[in-house]
């Protein structure tokens, strides 16, 4: 009865052929990229992973933890500094990216388009992570990696 819920019976034979063929491990790294499937093929997935008796709901928890990692990495970033125009943004950005910094610019894209909005939206906002913030305010305010240089030369 689970396979009336697939397409045709041609597809149907075709997929369960081709997952036949495959090993274990191609068959889980198919299963950690189940997202990219159409139904049919992960129910076919799924019936060839349970005949060989392998755990199929692993490797669907691994996918959701991951995405949810990504989500929340995305609530802790925070704004360090805001720019009328976009050079001047480009230039902050670039120097945190030299540093190793990863960053990025917010409502860049609508403020490229018109510029008079960037006063309407509070221009052109240069976010990190929140335990890079320090570094790279500091780094923005030449008080980074500037004055040990400035050391290092002396010496």
């Amino acid at each position: 009865m689970a396979a009336a819920g697939f397409g045709s019976k041609q597809e149907r034979n075709r997929l369960a052929q081709l997952y036949a063929a495959l090993s274990d491990g191609e068959l889980q790294e198919l299963a950690r990229e189940g997202g990219s499937l159409t139904e049919e093929a992960r129910a076919a997935l799924a019936l060839e992973m349970s005949r060989r008796e392998m755990p199929i709901d692993s490797a669907v928890e691994a996918e959701d933890s991951i995405a949810r990692g990504r989500r929340a990495e995305l609530r802790d970033l925070l704004t360090i500094r805001q720019f009328r125009d976009l050079p001047e943004a480009l230039l902050a950005k670039s120097v945190l990216e030299s540093a190793g910094i990863e960053c990025f610019l917010g409502d860049d894209n609508l403020i490229r388009m018109d510029w008079l909005w960037s006063n309407l939206l509070g221009g052109i906002k240069l976010r990190v992570r929140q335990e890079d913030a320090l570094v790279a305010s500091r780094l923005l305010e030449g008080g980074g990696a500037s004055q040990s240089d400035a050391e290092n030369s002396k010496k």
